[in-house]
């Protein structure tokens, strides 16, 4: 694998022509009850902050005659929302939005599932990583964090992460191999919680998504070093004081070499029709054309690629193969893996 860690490998070229709220044909099918949005991963965190934003939308707007229920099932690294999902053959009533550990709960831990199985809908969009720390913390710069990590013993530094051998693991094992450095990491239930305990001087870093360590950072209260993606976050808009998102440099200009991106995406149990996902995909479009939609993608920061059938299927297998390496790398792999 080039470099130390580069976590992208794969493109995501945003699809234009999005359709008015009002000018998409009748679908020849909608939900006859509500719709059950699953969140494998728990509440605060980004998927769930999404799923969350997506209900309220949809609610509001009245996009759908059919209510919609977020329920959060996190247990086993988001494997009990996976098998959930998996087990409800041909309920198009149904639908999990996915981040990594789509692939890397079942390579961590050997679960019977793999994402094939489900029914591919929509990327939502891919959500950034930055690296945080306390405000009340003298690192100013990814130079003088480095530096304080690598004048100290191993495991002094604490990174505070979503899960175990998932995104925020693997990318405190590539800040490792940076560094040249062990750092402790502290798994939390779910992103909120990481940035909570940040606040708290609990950890001394976190990897946290924008859009779950934002409002700390408004607050004066978290302090972004860097981005791991590899250009800078456009967006323009004052967040504290004269900082915006593009105030932030990447990572990898700051002398760290590493990159992700992680999918926000959806899909739907197996067995379900070709017009079932299609009232879904336009239900997803109407979504992203409204202002709440948009103010999401900009307190968030995300890339807002947008994708459907074949282009999105191969997008995630290209991603899985890019999760598989680093994951064996790392020696996260189930020994059935």
């Amino acid at each position: 694998m080039p470099g130390l860690t580069k976590i992208l490998g794969v493109g995501a070229a945003c699809i234009g022509g999005v359709l008015a709220l009002s000018s998409a044909p009748a679908s020849a099918w909608e939900p006859t009850k509500p719709i059950e949005i699953i969140v494998p991963a728990g509440t605060g965190g980004g998927a769930d902050q999404m799923a969350r934003v997506m209900q309220g939308i949809i609610t509001k707007h009245n996009l759908s005659k059919q209510s919609v229920v977020v329920i959060n099932q996190s247990g086993g690294a988001g494997g009990e929302g996976f098998l959930a999902a998996k087990n409800a053959k041909g309920d198009a009533h149904k639908l999990i939005i996915t981040l990594s550990n789509l692939f890397t709960t079942p390579l961590a831990t050997g679960i019977p599932f793999n994402w094939k199985e489900l029914t591919p809908v929509a990327m939502m969009a891919l959500d950034e990583f930055v690296l945080w720390v306390n405000a009340d913390k003298p690192y100013k710069t990814v130079k003088d964090y480095v530096d304080a990590i690598k004048a100290a013993p191993d495991n002094t530094f604490k990174m505070g992460g979503t899960g175990s051998k998932q995104e925020d693991q693997i990318i405190t094992v590539a800040l490792e191999k940076a560094t040249g450095k062990k750092m402790t990491y502290i798994p939390y239930k779910g992103g909120g919680a990481v940035a909570v305990q940040l606040v708290g001087d609990h950890v001394d870093s976190t990897v946290n998504n924008p859009i779950e360590a934002v409002a700390h950072w408004r607050a004066g209260k978290l302090r972004p070093l860097c981005v791991f993606d590899s250009k800078k976050l456009d967006y323009h808009e004052k967040i504290a004081g004269d900082l915006a998102w593009d105030s932030i440099p990447t990572c990898k200009s700051a002398g760290l070499d590493v990159e992700y991106l992680m999918l926000r995406g959806y899909f739907m149990p197996p067995d379900v029709s070709k017009d079932e996902v299609a009232y879904y995909v336009d239900l997803f479009k109407k979504v992203r054309e409204t202002p709440e939609w948009k103010k999401l993608m900009s307190d968030g920061a995300f890339n807002q690629s947008f994708m459907v059938g074949a282009e999105y299927a191969k997008w995630v297998a290209d991603a899985e193969k890019v999760h598989e390496g680093l994951m064996k790398d790392a020696g996260f792999l189930a020994k059935t893996n």
